[in-house]
């Protein structure tokens, strides 16, 4: 065996019981032991030997303290991959099992418009916690990237599917516990992806981390709080950057990124109010690429604008097809990104576009992120006079104005007012199981005063249990959206699914709200 190898397991092996807690906790009676035995010579061998070890063991072993992540404690990439090789190594020799994990945090892109660098470093500390709770001796844990964490098992003769499919519930219900971001209660969840050591493809620890990372992928294109296991057949996502950079321009003209609509329905009625426009693309390679990856590769390449006009376009086109077919969608829903409302002759364009559908401008509802009407809150700012001018054109024309992700920024209620917002959407982090916590019972109740006073509409994103469903129609929230409705599905489906939904509504009991 090299010498460099031999020195990486040993290292490897060393690196934990040198530097943990219980080994610490022993030097005071190794000291002591030595002077019982020795007397005072022995106890200053021990009492200068053993710091000596530690600070070689510090430069020999490199999880000792360089090969661990500054904020979370945990070990980094390069460092978890190596180690990666050894376990795959000794589960093949030793004919036992392991299994590697990747856990993303959802929405933690959205999370520093409502919280500072510190915070931020608390939170993904407390994350690495909850993890590091449930590890076994043995086990390792690792921080990829902002909310990305990868986990390895340590060899043992029985590890099956079931086992691994218990442990990662395990790992989502430590990261659902609440969280304090700045002073307000949050909710985050994650999607897992696992790949057992039988199934790892290659004989590198890279390999074995990339297809758990595939797996990964797969998880979070079934929906939030996902968990998949990697599969040989299982195509790997293309780089966030350099391909997806290369070919993103080109995806949008050949017609591969299309909106995909997500129902929206009444509480009081259940009757359909309205579909949201979500941006997908479909990779004819790739498959579903999700929009986390290339939204940042679209922003880069200064695109989103173009994107938007992609959007409107089928948006406004299959409202046209539903009215044709003879059904009732009173809206639909387009995004409009903070390029988007900084377009000089956006509100001419947005009018001359619905007199070409021939549709009234209620019929659009232009969603903005609350961290947009954040940055145009201070009228004297001349840098956003166009964003909020822009704004308040389009409200003048008569589309309804959402104010999208409410709690997650710090809109100010004069705001609401100032721009005319038509409904506020609750933030899925405020929704989360909101029928069994309390305060998020409490948080969502004290929203819904607010906007009833406000005379303004509410619309909860996110609903992705009948629970959730329920408490909301009772607290009063007005429409509401999420996974326990509809997903999001490409526009030929949605003719289907809205007479499937009517269909059931003959049989739905009516949700009484509280009196309260």
């Amino acid at each position: 065996m090299p010498i460099s190898a031999a020195l990486a397991r040993l290292r490897a092996r060393l690196a934990p019981t040198l530097s943990s807690p219980p080994a610490l906790a022993f030097l005071p009676a190794l000291c002591l032991a030595a002077f019982w035995i020795g007397g005072e010579p022995a106890l200053l061998l021990v009492s200068l030997g053993l710091p000596l070890l530690l600070a070689v063991a510090g430069t020999l072993l490199p999880n000792a303290r360089h090969g661990l992540d500054a904020t979370t404690g945990l070990l980094r990439r390069d460092g978890f991959e190596g180690t990666l090789a050894r376990v795959l190594g000794d589960c093949r020799k030793g004919e036992l099992q392991s299994a590697c994990f990747v856990l993303q945090i959802e929405d933690y892109g959205t999370l520093p418009g409502r919280a500072d660098l510190a915070t931020m470093d608390r939170l993904t500390a407390s994350v690495a916690e909850r993890i590091r709770r449930l590890l076994r001796p043995g086990d390792l844990a690792a921080r990829l990237g902002d909310g990305r964490f990868a986990l390895s098992l340590s060899p043992t003769h029985h590890l099956d599917l079931e086992l691994c499919v218990q442990f990662a519930g395990r790992l989502m219900a430590a990261i659902e516990e609440p969280y304090l971001v700045g002073e307000v209660p949050t909710r985050l969840s994650c999607s897992i992806g696992f790949c057992q050591s039988a199934r790892a493809p290659g004989q590198t620890g890279q390999d074995w981390l990339a297809a758990a990372g595939t797996a990964l992928a797969a998880a979070q294109q079934a929906g939030p709080a996902s968990v998949r296991a990697y599969a040989p057949d299982r195509r790997a996502a293309p780089s966030p950057r350099g391909d997806l950079q290369d070919a993103v321009a080109g995806a949008i003209e050949k017609g591969q990124i299309q909106p995909w609509y997500q129902p929206q329905v009444s509480t009081d009625t259940g009757q359909v109010s309205g579909f949201e426009a979500l941006a997908r693309w479909v990779h004819p390679e790739h498959g579903m690429i999700p929009p986390e990856d290339f939204l940042p590769a679209l922003e880069r390449a200064g695109l989103l604008e173009r994107l938007g006009q992609v959007i409107l376009y089928h948006a406004l086109t299959a409202l046209k097809a539903w009215d044709n077919a003879g059904l009732n969608i009173p809206c639909v829903a387009v995004n409009f990104s903070t390029e988007e409302l900084r377009a000089p002759g956006l509100v001419e364009r947005i009018r001359w576009d619905l007199d070409r559908f021939e549709l009234p401008a209620e019929r659009l509802c232009i969603e903005i992120l609350e961290t947009v009407f954040t940055d145009c809150a201070a009228e004297d700012d001349p840098g956003e006079d166009r964003l909020a001018a822009n704004i308040r054109g389009l409200a003048a024309l008569g589309c309804r104005i959402d104010l999208d992700d409410f709690g997650t920024g710090h809109a100010s209620i004069a705001s609401i007012r100032r721009f005319a917002i038509s409904r506020i959407k609750i933030d899925r982090s405020f929704v989360m199981r909101a029928d069994q916590d309390s305060e998020q019972q409490r948080m969502v109740a004290a929203i819904l005063t607010m906007a009833e006073r406000l005379e303004v509409e509410t619309l909860a994103e996110g609903v992705e249990t009948v629970g959730e469903h329920a408490l909301l129609a009772q607290l009063g929230c007005t429409y509401v959206q999420g996974y326990v409705i509809g997903r999001p599905m490409p526009f030929d489906q949605t003719l289907a699914w809205v007479a499937d939904h009517r269909a059931k509504l003959v049989d739905t009991p009516v949700i009484r709200r509280s009196a309260g």
